[in-house]
């Protein structure tokens, strides 16, 4: 029996992660990236004498897929991340700061008691906050019709002060996309994952090295010794398809056949290769529900002695919403601040928003001295906005095209655009893969 010829379009996580699982299910791969490096939307660029992310990321407990995907390459995850019980501190110019801590309890009493021994809110508002914690751990955020993250606060009780320091912050720091327009079925996914199952789930998980070093690289030297071969250059401009079947992919007016091909790119990317194949329109259409969110990321390199009091902090009434403290990368006095989805940032010149968020952080931290540096990474296409419904547009990971397949945080997951959401849905297209030829 001949080895089936399978081809990986995108090295970015999704495809990384298609890639490493049909590898470990003896499947060669071939891997095939239109850009000149791996990683997709989360891989690293170079800044001074260093290297940062080309997006502040984090991980979380919860985020199995993924630490088992490290562990599976060789990663080291002790080494790797940084561990850190969930403690959110959510900062204002004001001094009204709110901060919650979870206590090393049982899910979801360390929730529940972090909440209710929160800093900066009112008893009325703490109890609110835990009665939301017990509709979730009861099942009673179920819906039989999505609605929005703002909504469901409302139909909560949940008072302005914690929407805005704990809700709100969480809505966009994991969906990327305005409470009012976000999916309350998919926030409250995450939130069970976070906080229902296992205290661990929710701790906070900071990479001790780029991006690259953390998943990408590996899963490559992964892949290599299991004689998949990564192409990179290649854009794919065509899909051959015969009766139904697909054939191969064209790349560079060339033809590679293929028994199973992965289309591992976002819908946008996606849509020119579908539509020229009248089988694939509807599938085509579908893509056209997805609309995106941008990201924006601005980095200061201060003198080594700046710190933060941890290593990430909320911030409230200000432009920047996270900053991160990247001592914990092993780069001393390296701040980098996450706006997520759209803004006023969004009409500011980069020397502009490095202006504006640098004073934001002198008015929060007066004694600290000026930036040495500065740079400003922004993706207009981080994410797909999670608004209401979006579950009901998401693609199969298997096509109508026999051999033709998605994977990608977009596809079925039930998690909003993340690292997380992207690998596992590549780890669950090699399962259906794999499952064909068993």
């Amino acid at each position: 029996m001949t080895t089936p010829q399978t081809i990986i379009v995108g090295a970015g996580w999704a495809g990384l992660a298609t890639a490493v699982s049909l590898s470990q299910a003896g499947v060669p791969v071939n891997l095939y990236e239109s850009a000149r490096q791996i990683g997709g939307r989360a891989r690293r660029v170079p800044f001074q004498n260093q290297t940062i992310d080309n997006g502040q990321h984090l991980f979380i407990g919860a985020y199995h897929a993924t630490l088992k995907m490290m562990q599976t390459i060789g990663v080291d995850i002790d080494k790797a991340l940084l561990r850190q019980p969930m403690q959110l501190m959510s900062i204002t110019p004001d001094g009204n700061n709110v901060a919650i801590k979870a206590p090393s309890l049982p899910a979801p009493l360390h929730l529940l008691l972090g909440l209710l021994s929160a800093r900066g809110l009112s008893l009325k508002e703490r109890l609110q906050a835990c009665r939301f914690g017990l509709q979730l751990k009861l099942g009673k955020l179920s819906f039989e019709q999505d609605i929005s993250v703002s909504e469901l606060l409302q139909q909560q009780e949940q008072p302005e002060t914690l929407c805005h320091a704990f809700w709100y912050p969480l809505c966009l720091a994991t969906l990327n996309t305005p409470p009012e327009e976000a999916s309350a079925e998919v926030f409250v996914r995450v939130l069970t994952d976070a906080f229902m199952h296992h205290r661990q789930n929710s701790d906070l998980l900071f990479a001790r090295s780029d991006l690259s070093q953390l998943f990408p690289d590996p899963a490559i030297n992964y892949l290599e010794q299991q004689g998949g071969q990564l192409h990179l250059g290649q854009r794919v401009t065509a899909l051959e398809i015969h009766n139904r079947q697909l054939t191969g992919i064209v790349c560079h007016e060339q033809l590679h056949p293929a028994d199973q091909v992965v289309l591992a790119i976002p819908p946008h990317a996606l849509r020119p290769l579908l539509e020229p194949h009248k089988e694939l329109l509807s599938l085509s259409n579908k893509l056209q529900q997805f609309y995106y969110e941008p990201i924006c990321t601005v980095y200061l390199q201060y003198p080594e002695t700046v710190a933060l009091p941890l290593p990430m902090l909320g911030l409230r009434h200000t432009i920047g919403q996270w900053a991160f403290d990247r001592r914990f990368c092993e780069q001393p006095g390296l701040i980098a601040v996450v706006i997520s989805a759209r803004g006023t940032h969004i009409n500011l010149s980069n020397p502009e928003l490095i202006n504006v968020i640098s004073a934001e952080l002198r008015q929060l931290f007066p004694a600290w001295p000026p930036h040495r540096a500065a740079q400003v990474i922004r993706e207009k296409r981080a994410t797909f906005a999670a608004r209401v419904k979006i579950n009901q547009h998401r693609p199969a990971n298997r096509t109508s095209i026999n051999g033709l397949w998605l994977a990608g945080d977009f596809t079925p997951t039930g998690y909003p655009a993340t690292l997380e959401g992207a690998v596992r849905s590549g780890v669950q297209c090699a399962q259906q893969i794999t499952d064909l030829f068993n």
